[in-house]
Parts: C-alpha cells; sequence; structure tokens
C-alpha cells in the first residue's frame, strides 16, 4: 500500500515538474528563495500593528519566531526520521525530471518550505480577519505557490508538500490561539 502511494506521488512529482520550462525558471527560483516575500511578512507586521498596537505587535513577533523555529526544527526532525531522499537525490529519477534548484539537500520529508509558508498564512490571517476577511485565502494561496516552488525545482515530492502544509496549518492554528490567549492577559483593549 505504501509502496504503491509513494509510487504514484514519483508519478504525480514527474508530471508536475515536467510542466515548468525555462522561460518560467527564474520566476520560481525567485518564488522559492527564503527571502523572497520579506516585504510581505514586513506588510503583515505593519498590518497586525496598525489594528493591535505596539504591546501586541511584541507579543506577535516573539510568537511568530517561536512558531517558525518550532516549524522549522520538527521539520528536521522528521526529515531525520523518515530519511526520505528527494527526488533530486533519486538517481533513477534525475534523467526524468527537471532540476534547477541551487542544491538538493538531502532528505525531503516533509518540506519545510511548505509548512513555514503555511503557518505563517494561518496565523496572519487569522489573525487579521476581523479586519481583513479574504486576506486569509490571498496567504493560502500564496503558501500554496511557494509549496509548488518545491515541486517545479525539483527538491521535493507532492506528499512532501501535503503534509508539511497540513502540519504548517496545525501549527499556525496553535500558535493563533497561543495569540489570543496573550491578547486577553497582556494587551489591555
Amino acid at each position: 500500500m505504501i509502496e504503491k502511494l509513494l509510487e504514484y506521488d514519483t508519478q504525480l512529482f514527474l508530471f508536475l515538474n515536467n510542466l515548468g520550462s525555462p522561460t518560467w525558471d527564474r520566476l520560481w527560483l525567485l518564488i522559492t528563495h527564503e527571502v523572497t516575500f520579506v516585504p510581505l511578512y514586513a506588510i503583515l507586521l505593519f498590518l497586525l500593528h496598525k489594528k493591535y498596537g505596539l504591546k501586541a505587535l511584541l507579543i506577535f513577533v516573539i510568537l511568530v519566531a517561536l512558531m517558525i523555529t518550532f516549524t522549522d526544527q520538527i521539520t528536521n526532525v522528521f526529515k531525520r526520521g523518515f530519511v526520505r531522499p528527494r527526488p533530486c537525490g533519486e538517481a533513477n529519477l534525475i534523467d526524468h525530471m527537471r532540476f534547477i534548484a541551487v542544491r538538493c539537500g538531502k532528505y525531503g520529508f516533509f518540506s519545510g518550505h511548505a509548512s513555514n509558508s503555511m503557518a505563517a498564512a494561518v496565523f496572519a490571517g487569522l489573525m487579521l480577519r476581523p479586519y481583513y476577511k479574504n486576506l486569509i485565502f490571498i496567504l493560502l494561496f500564496w503558501s500554496a505557490v511557494v509549496a509548488y516552488s518545491r515541486i517545479y525545482v525539483g527538491v521535493h515530492y507532492p506528499l512532501d508538500l501535503l503534509c508539511g502544509a497540513t502540519f504548517g496549518a496545525l501549527v499556525g492554528f496553535l500558535f493563533y490561539k497561543l495569540a489570543q490567549y496573550n491578547l486577553k492577559r497582556f494587551v489591555t483593549t
């Protein structure tokens, strides 16, 4: 059963990865780069400050730093625990795929990009939902684009992304609840 699932995962990866073309490679390499979305994070922090104030912003910054650290470290635990090679590290796949990433890395289950971007999207989207009702949908779409970029550049299978995004959504929701608790406790409105 697991072998069949992994076979389907590989087939879907090859299909999606091979949809790419040199025309779009630079865009997807930009999307997958870690610092590309720093301006987005700055805008989200500005919106949080605007709606909740400076004291709340300090709580948000601390919680987001903890959330990203937690998500990133648990991702590494899973990668070392499952030791599933990335597609770019599979000798039998490399001739059938497009690999355009700067480096391959060793293990890929599950994706840190998918989990971190989804955690940030869920956290910020839920915190700002009372003020910007549709922002969460834009952030979820952004997270999905970031996740797909990992297939495009050849470093993750679809299941790596699905599991990473699911984990990230749970963590984002947990830290949203922690933020609500801390706002009630430390910020007088």
